[in-house]
């Protein structure tokens, strides 16, 4: 059962109608006593319970439970039966929609580079940190081992999540690998496989002070450049410009997918957390394929990532 600590910063900012209580004083206690054991809610977060409504089920009336601390709340939904001894969650699914489909709807992936078959049918988009070590993992798990095995069934995209306050530099990273996609979607790429090499993230990091690792950052953009012949004018004006708009879009857009941690990818809208082992991610893939009508490829020993840390999310 998830706790109140596991949702809670999940919570969607929202006003909160005053709280008008009908039930009797002793049923309020007890509501409040139980949902604070099963949920561990602590003290310091109020409970507000509304008065009792009817419902479509027989014997039960549906009350509102809202949570609030500081600015932040949110409602629950239960029902309880006639009798108050009961109290039930409600959750209601809406079946009438494809929650994978609805998730890729969030997504914008116009003019993000693409590795793969642009058209394919399955669509693998990875919320990416360039300075996250588990992101590391995923990327080698991927490129080039998966991205050979599946050929043209499968596109490959990045959208940019860092995570600043653990990785001072990894947003000046994507600024400047957004930088080269703008120019050459293969100089981007050449980046990111650059850049998610274990030890060329070690070398940035040893670099002396911040502006030391965004310099480096910045070699290397412009060395990538000059391997496809990029032009350097517009290209030097994006990186000293250091525009973050579309990164912050992307955080945003990523936030509102439930992300909270790197790496993060949507298998046709299929949430997948972390860097998963090959055989497992591999196995969704094929699951998306066949869901999509596309016969999945022949597999010979999964690849292996380079060694690395053993969890598998940079939360």
């Amino acid at each position: 059962m998830l706790t109140f600590k596991a949702i809670f910063p999940l919570l969607f900012l929202l006003s909160l109608a005053s709280a008008a209580g009908e039930l009797p004083t002793d049923v309020s206690n007890r509501i409040d006593h139980e949902l604070r054991a099963t949920y561990d809610i602590p003290a310091s977060v109020k409970i507000a319970i509304s008065a009792p409504q009817a419902s479509e089920f027989p014997n039960y009336e549906a009350v509102t439970v809202t949570l609030t601390e500081n600015a932040s709340a949110k409602t629950l939904e239960f029902l309880l039966s006639k009798d108050q001894k009961t109290l039930i969650r409600t959750s209601r699914l809406d079946l009438s929609k494809d929650p994978y489909a609805e998730n890729m709807k969030k997504i914008d992936v116009k003019g993000r580079p693409v590795r793969g078959n642009a058209g394919a049918k399955v669509v693998v988009v990875s919320y990416d940190d360039f300075e996250c070590p588990f992101c590391s993992r995923a990327h080698q798990t991927l490129f080039p081992a998966f991205l050979k095995e599946y050929g043209d069934r499968v596109a490959f995209i990045y959208k940019d999540f860092p995570l600043s306050d653990m990785h001072p530099w990894a947003l000046h990273a994507a600024v400047d690998a957004n930088c080269l996609a703008s120019e050459s979607a293969e100089a981007y790429w050449d980046f990111a496989d650059y850049i998610h090499q274990p030890g060329n993230q070690s070398s940035v990091n040893s670099e002396h002070g911040r502006d030391g690792q965004f310099a480096a950052l910045d070699r290397i953009m412009l060395a990538e450049a000059g391997k496809f012949k990029v032009d350097a004018g517009p290209l030097e004006a994006c990186m000293k410009a250091q525009k973050e708009d579309a990164v912050r879009a992307s955080l945003k857009e990523g936030q509102s997918l439930g992300i909270d941690g790197t790496p993060t990818m949507f298998v046709n809208g299929e949430k997948v957390s972390g860097a998963l082992p090959p055989g497992e991610l591999r196995a969704m893939l094929d699951n998306a394929l066949k869901e999509a009508g596309v016969e999945p490829p022949p597999h010979s020993e999964a690849p292996k990532p380079s060694p690395g840390p053993d969890q598998k999310t940079g939360k």
